[in-house]
């Protein structure tokens, strides 16, 4: 037991025995404040005898001290000794300890560090709350407060000063902010306090998440084309000499490998990841931990900001913390801050062909697959969303029996991505089919197929242009003519014709009246669609694509911000986009300019409505093709209304229980242009 006179100045402290591990130094850096302690209750009680007579608990807590080489120590000196031996404890273990992070980062005095532990002893033993309760004198009052740690440390520091520097740093919080400054009862956050004992914080809620360095992947393991990867290898190195650069920034799709090249580069400067959810504010009190527990976990803070257009994320410095940081970003937005004044960036594009074929190869965990070639091409996915629509194409391939993997397999498991942030904006639209379902002149249906062609072959035409020429993998289209010409039947059969989803853009969920929204939207849309490699459909575009107008309100103005907005993001669309229009003249030129493919519908001729005729009648049907072909000379009806009128004729022939007759072609025929308000070519009764 510690004694209360000084016969042993020179004992030699039994520290050196103990398992050297960040457990063990915990301990022994609890063990400092549990000396103040048993001091002070000494001190209040007059006598040894009497403090353990009224805390027995703390002679256990004595004679662990003193088998530890403090026996026979005055209580006095035995704190100097103890960190002395806590020093030389810790020479000998060069790995990460927390608790030694971080005091240096903070440059903290053993003392002070000895006050931090002392403030989380009732989360160790609840004993400890009753005997704070009973030290501050007053009820309910089971942490230390601050006038009972300036009572007790008074003598080493400004209590006052270092409560104030914790509580700025976030690794105390007041559990009653409302009550007075001396009565303010301090506490550990419990992140906090689980990094000090070297407890993995695998999750702390939806906003932070720990990776140890032992999940993270070093850059080269990583599946990167050649350039990307030098990239990389080139921060990694800034990184690891430490001063040349702060901060790297990696921009790109979401489930891109923004987040898995993150921790490439922190793996190689033999850190962990923090990863932490942008708060709003930089005033948010979470951000207050994310120093300290980088510190304490030897993680470097990943910050994922999700800006929308013309935001910028401002970001808080990072107290406690001293080390390279890292942010994720998308395409568009920025961010701001002292951590990221030396900042490097890396974009991160979609994986090319070569690239998507060594993630499938590895990502089948062994499976064959002898469409290999065909799915790296066809499939145009992120690298996450790629690894994912792989592992569920291998379960469905198990679950047919089948060791090999297909590309029916692919394409189902594409459309089990999670979609939900693309559904709230957009409509999938199924469809099936070929072109011979499309009655349209020579000149449309030769470029539809040209477009097809383009589409098919997006990805290598860049290659293959020249510098100036080469465009991006995107293909924007415009499909304009009348209502009714076939606009959106001939988006489904091209999505049929690709193998791909088509989704037709919600206007009335993308438009908003409030500043700013629109565009928040619309990014959101067209991202979503690139990174699920789906056919976009904006259907009566001219809502959105219409001309630019002089600014003569503040409405005007905005509204043309909207346009400029759109402009831009349809120059660097990487997807595939379909735009129809009934009115083209009312679309802005800049927005024809930015077109690849213009495809004209226009209404059809006698042949063409004689081809739609009998598309929509049913096969076999005994409609006397000289009246059928007489209807389609006479009626200059779209492909619209021609199909309006096959159904209303066929639900006249179900209500009868008969088939199709001739009268009911004709009074289909009239009826439509009853509808419109016009008279009937036809001979007869109108």
């Amino acid at each position: 037991m510690i004694e209360s006179c000084d016969v042993a100045s020179t004992t030699v402290l039994s520290t050196g025995d103990l398992p050297r591990d960040p457990e063990t130094h915990f301990r022994l850096c609890l063990y400092s404040a549990v000396l103040r302690v048993v001091a002070r209750a000494v001190a209040a009680h007059g006598s040894f005898e009497a403090a353990f007579a009224a805390y027995p608990f703390l002679a256990g807590y004595s004679n662990q001290l003193a088998d530890h080489g403090l026996g026979g120590m005055s209580i006095e000196h035995a704190p100097a000794r103890w960190h002395q031996a806590v020093r030389s404890w810790e020479e000998e273990y060069s790995a990460h300890l927390p608790m030694r992070a971080l005091r240096e980062s903070l440059g903290l005095r053993d003392e002070e560090v000895s006050l931090l532990m002392g403030i989380g002893l009732p989360e160790v033993d609840a004993r400890f709350g009753a005997l704070f309760e009973q030290l501050n004198g007053t009820a309910g009052l089971r942490r230390p407060t601050v006038g009972l740690l300036s009572a007790w440390w008074a003598d080493s520091m400004d209590v006052g000063v270092l409560v104030r520097r914790l509580l700025e740093d976030g690794l105390v919080a007041t559990v009653n902010p409302e009550a007075p400054r001396a009565e303010w009862q301090l506490t550990v956050p419990p992140l906090i306090w689980d990094a000090m004992q070297n407890r993995v914080v695998v999750s702390g809620g939806p906003w932070i998440c720990h990776h140890p360095v032992t999940e993270l992947s070093s850059p080269a393991s990583l599946i990167l084309d050649e350039g990307t990867r030098r990239r990389l290898a080139a921060i990694a190195a800034l990184l690891d000499r430490g001063g040349e650069a702060e901060a790297v920034i990696i921009r790109g799709a979401r489930a891109n490998g923004r987040r898995t090249a993150m921790g490439a580069l922190a793996c190689a400067t033999g850190r962990g990841v923090l990863e932490v959810r942008a708060m709003a504010q930089p005033s948010d009190p979470r951000w207050r931990t994310v120093g300290p527990l980088a510190t304490l976990l030897h993680a470097m803070p990943v910050i994922v900001a999700n800006p929308a257009p013309g935001e910028t994320v401002e970001l808080p410095d990072l107290l406690a913390y001293r080390g390279p940081v890292g942010v994720t970003l998308g395409r568009l937005g920025g961010v701001s801050g002292t951590p990221v004044r030396q900042a490097v960036s890396l974009e991160l594009g979609l994986p090319g062909i070569e690239e998507r074929r060594a993630h499938w190869e590895a990502a089948l965990a062994g499976r064959t697959c002898g469409e290999l070639d065909v799915i790296a091409s066809r499939f145009r996915l992120t690298r996450g969303n790629l690894r994912r629509a792989a592992a569920v194409a291998v379960r469905l391939a198990a679950l047919d029996g089948r060791a090999s993997v297909l590309r029916t397999d692919v394409e189902a498991a594409c459309r089990s991505l999670n979609r939900e942030a693309l559904e709230t904006l957009a409509t999938r639209i199924s469809g099936d089919g070929d072109w011979t379902q499309l009655a349209a002149p020579p000149q449309t249906m030769t470029s539809l197929r040209e477009l097809e062609t383009r589409c098919r072959h997006r990805e290598v035409l860049g290659r293959c242009a020249g510098v100036l020429a080469a465009p991006n993998p995107g293909v924007r289209t415009l499909f304009k003519g009348p209502s009714g010409t076939g606009k959106t039947l001939a988006a489904r059969l091209l999505a049929t014709a690709l193998g791909m989803d088509l989704y037709r853009l919600d206007l009335s969920a993308v438009v908003n009246k409030y500043i700013g929204e629109t565009e928040k939207n619309l990014e959101l849309a067209f991202s979503r669609a690139e990174e699920l490699d789906v056919i976009l459909l904006i259907d009566e575009g001219d809502a959105l694509l219409t001309r630019r107008t002089d600014v003569s309100t503040a409405n005007d103005r905005y509204a043309n911000l909207e346009t400029n907005f759109l402009l831009q993001r349809l120059e660097s669309y990487t997807g595939i986009l379909i735009v129809t229009t009934n009115a083209g003249d009312r679309i802005d030129g800049a927005f024809a300019r930015r077109m690849d493919v213009v495809v004209e519908f226009p209404l059809p001729q006698t042949q063409e409505r004689w081809s739609i005729w009998n598309l929509h009648l049913p096969a076999g049907n005994g409609i006397d093709q000289g009246l059928l072909w007489e209807i389609a000379d006479r009626c200059a009806l779209s492909g619209g209304q021609i199909r309006s009128a096959a159904l209303h004729a066929a639900l006249s022939a179900v209500d009868r229980g008969d088939d199709v007759k001739d009268q009911d072609i004709v009074s289909a025929a009239r009826r439509e242009y009853r509808r419109s308000g016009a008279v009937c070519p036809l001979p007869g009764n109108p």
